[in-house]
């Protein structure tokens, strides 16, 4: 049986949950991936209060989906990250504060605990996000980089996450981190870098978007492969790029849409990724978790855009073999 497919709700969070939910199972998903934003997964409510989340998953069950992830990206990102006013239009008002970055950080550590907590309640052992980075900055090389400030970073990435993931690991919670430009983990060799100053811990492992190494000329199935024992969610979510000698893969500070960028995202299967290699890959690997739709596409409805991509991974998935392709010409040795 092929992998279940679920819709991210982080770029539908102007919706009312209730009037998503009426969608995508219409549209055919099999469950939603609820983003810690909007109405759609409110942490502090699914703490205090036991009818809230009883309420969310009946929602979700009279729909025909499931709920096998929860988002918390926004948040997560305040953990590591250089806080500057950008910060202050993701995150909740009681996360921002009075916007003191030490004060911003630690309570975003604490609202992460308490996401692994609510996620216990709610029942799903999953959640997904970033991370952040402190020396995201100091990417292009000059001035020269002190590198001993960049070997600190990491270290100062464990001492902020190591509690947070003590409890997800007391709740039966991992922790997927979404490898992507302006976190930690960027590529193959930040994401070993992160693996290692975290100690591998059980707790903390991977949500492999392609979508963010297409960009960057690197191969998703590849670290599908390379980092195979910490794959624990995986999005669909596809990026094209369109270099032609004035575009630049550096995107030249425009916004998604905008048409002299080099690269843009696009609706699965309408860009670079390879999702063919990718999902023989994970069957590699023996992922047999969701495949959770991330839409993004500046130039598409995301209604038709939604169901397009839909249709594309019921259409492109496939589950392993059982059997040797050739097993059937062999015949049966005599007794």
């Amino acid at each position: 049986m092929a992998r279940p497919v679920t819709l991210f709700t982080g770029q539908w969070a102007d919706l009312p949950l209730e009037e998503l939910v009426g969608l995508a199972g219409g549209w055919g998903f099999d469950g939603l991936e609820l983003a810690c934003w909007g109405d759609h997964f409110e942490v502090d409510r699914a703490l205090d209060d036991d009818a809230y989340y009883r309420a969310k998953r009946e929602l979700l069950e009279r729909n025909g989906l499931d709920c096998w992830a929860i988002g918390a990206h926004l948040v997560g990102q305040a953990v590591c990250d250089r806080i500057d006013e950008r910060h202050r239009a993701i995150l909740p008002p009681e996360i921002w504060g009075d916007g003191d970055a030490a004060g911003v950080q630690q309570r975003a550590a604490e609202r992460m605990m308490d996401t692994a907590r609510a996620a216990a309640r709610f029942g799903v052992t999953q959640v997904n996000g970033f991370t952040g980075s402190p020396i995201w900055h100091l990417l292009y090389s000059f001035p020269p980089n002190d590198f001993a400030e960049i070997e600190r970073a990491y270290e100062q990435f464990a001492e902020a996450w190591s509690p947070i993931i003590d409890v997800f690991d007391a709740e039966g919670v991992r922790f997927g981190l979404e490898v992507h430009p302006t976190e930690i983990a960027y590529d193959f060799v930040t994401t070993q870098k992160t693996l290692d100053a975290i100690g591998r811990r059980e707790g903390f492992g991977i949500n492999l978007d392609p979508s963010h190494f297409a960009h960057q000329h690197l191969d998703a199935a590849a670290y599908a492969l390379a980092f195979a024992d910490r794959i624990y969610h995986v999005h669909v979510k596809d990026s094209k790029k369109r270099l032609d000698g004035r575009r630049s893969i550096l995107a030249s500070h425009l916004n998604f849409g905008e048409e002299a960028r080099g690269w843009d995202f696009v609706s699965p299967g309408h860009g670079d990724v390879d999702f063919e290699e990718l999902f023989r890959a994970l069957n590699r690997i023996g992922y047999a978790g969701p495949l959770s739709i991330e839409w993004e596409d500046s130039g598409m409805d995301r209604a038709y855009g939604a169901q397009d991509a839909l249709a594309f991974v019921r259409r492109t998935d496939f589950a392993p073999s059982a059997v040797a392709f050739d097993a059937a010409m062999q015949r049966a040795l005599p007794e």
